[in-house]
């Protein structure tokens, strides 16, 4: 019988990172939710539990180094090895769409590059060799349909009016880790794509959102459970390449 897959999902007690960790665990995935709050990431897994799925939680602040470093020591004793990472934590830092370049203060940018660049990349690099140790390791970095230049710099575009510079241009920086990091790798057999989920009703995304909270999981997911033959350095909603 083979062993089951280890998880973990980042920013994973609500919303899109909690339902990632459901859906991962409803296939047979033991999920770790890494959350802010212990206490939040304890309660949202023990309700995953509640409905039969194997589910843990960590205490990981994605911008704390020490929790990154307790976090690559809690899954070596346990596991021995990390098969999926999802980095899903994020913050908007203000209301989409309403970020004049001229305008977005150095202290904003720099709050949210600390939680949207910065940290998935420094928490990548430390669970790497965790990764390394998996048959088919998958990282999925969370990012967004507002990170595509290309998109935005199209007036026929439909986000081509929806400017913020802080939230935009750090996910177009973490869609660039994806590039590098697939690149690196891609003689190895782990995967490395950026994932748009979609308009989601969550806190960031509003009810004002299109997307039920199930239907934005399924990209994340999905790019977690890619084949032996799924792409790698891409960037993706609901199976379709986005541009960059």
């Amino acid at each position: 019988m083979a062993t089951k897959k280890i998880a973990l999902v980042t920013g994973a007690n609500k919303g899109l990172g909690l339902e990632m960790a459901k859906q991962l665990a409803e296939t047979g995935v033991t999920v770790i939710l890494a959350a802010r709050d212990a206490a939040k990431g304890e309660a949202a897994a023990a309700k995953l539990r509640a409905q039969g799925l194997d589910a843990q939680s960590i205490k990981l602040d994605v911008t704390n180094p020490e929790d990154h470093k307790a976090a690559a020591a809690f899954i070596e004793k346990n596991f021995g090895r990390l098969d999926i990472l999802i980095n899903n934590a994020g913050v908007a830092g203000e209301d989409l769409g309403t970020g004049a370049a001229s305008t977005t203060t150095p202290e904003l940018l720099r709050s949210v590059y600390e939680t949207n660049f910065f940290a998935p990349i420094a928490l990548t690099q430390t669970l790497l060799p965790l990764i390394k140790k998996s048959e088919a390791g998958r990282i999925v970095n969370m990012s967004s349909v507002l990170g595509s230049q290309t998109l935005h710099a199209d007036p026929k575009s439909p986000i081509y009016d929806k400017k913020s510079l802080a939230y935009d241009s750090s996910k177009a920086a973490l869609n660039s880790f994806t590039i590098h990091l697939a690149h690196e790798l891609k003689d190895t057999k782990i995967k490395v794509n950026s994932a748009h989920p979609g308009w989601v009703k969550t806190d960031m995304g509003t009810d004002a959102a299109p997307m039920e909270i199930p239907e934005g999981g399924k990209t994340g997911v999905q790019l977690a459970l890619l084949p032996d033959d799924g792409p790698t350095g891409g960037y993706f909603h609901l199976g379709k390449p986005l541009p960059w």
